[in-house]
């Protein structure tokens, strides 16, 4: 029995050696884009945040590195840590990184200046080339950038542009409802019913364009149009724009639309 326990003890030893090696091996030795790649499928857990400082200690250029490794820190609100990495990012290759920036501090940190700074340096990064950080069109990022800045008649010039780069059947509807929002708040009422039936074109089932409806024919004193538009807001809540890490500007809530039935009804 103790010569079976002494090989056992043995066998234990080499393979926890064995493994160790292999695990020292692939942090520090492995070839970077396969530890990139590891390391991003097991974003925000310790072992990835350490196989990120070693490959950015070992090359301190590699800046999907430090993008990468910014995420989860974003992602759970620690943007001191997280935009420390994204800014190495942006430094080491602004064409590559400032798009993401730009959106997360207009999405995350609603911070319209800077980020409109950063969509328009990456503009003029890329010339005729029309970017799209994150997915978006970059128009459509910065005209939320002007809508946020309360500068209306800039943002309406944003999103115009981004229903020209994509054509009216293939753009985002949400462009269509921002350019509502803003025709709405320069007091331009027929235009914003116009752009807010142009989304509903589209999708019957949008809310925030029924609740723009419903706001804009209450300036002109439709009462009719009022509340056949503020049921179907309420009716279609469930397919408003929203996602859960962040706030949308033009994000509505079954609670304003039952608190404007409330005034109506007054």
């Amino acid at each position: 029995m103790k010569v079976f326990l002494k090989i056992l003890k043995v066998i234990l030893t080499i393979v926890f050696f064995s493994y160790t090696l292999f695990v020292l091996y692939f942090l520090g030795l492995a070839p970077k884009e396969k530890r990139f790649k590891i390391a991003g499928h097991q974003q925000g857990v310790y072992l990835s945040q350490t196989m990120f400082n070693i490959l950015t200690y070992q090359n301190p250029n590699y800046s999907d590195a430090y993008f990468e490794q910014s995420v989860p820190f974003n992602k759970r609100g620690d943007f001191a840590t997280g935009f420390q990495l994204l800014n190495k990012a942006v430094e080491l290759d602004p064409s590559l990184h400032l798009g993401y920036r730009g959106y997360m501090k207009l999405r995350f940190l609603r911070d319209y200046k800077k980020a409109l700074f950063d969509l328009n340096r990456l503009d003029s990064l890329t010339p005729n080339f029309t970017d799209a950080p994150w997915g978006e069109d970059i128009d459509f990022l910065r005209g939320e950038c002007h809508f946020g800045n309360k500068e209306y008649q800039k943002a309406i010039d944003c999103f115009n542009r981004n229903v020209k780069n994509n054509k009216e059947d293939w753009v985002d509807i949400n462009t269509f409802t921002y350019l509502g929002m803003c025709e709405y708040e320069l007091g331009n009422y027929e235009k914003s019913i116009s752009e807010f039936n142009r989304v509903l074109k589209q999708s019957e089932n949008t809310p925030e364009a029924h609740f723009g409806l419903a706001k804009a024919y209450l300036k002109l004193e439709n009462l009719d149009k009022v509340n056949e538009h503020i049921l179907k807001a309420e009716k279609s809540i469930d397919y408003k724009r929203e996602d859960p890490y962040k706030e949308f500007q033009n994000e509505i809530y079954l609670e304003e639309i039952t608190e404007f039935k409330q005034k109506m009804n007054q």
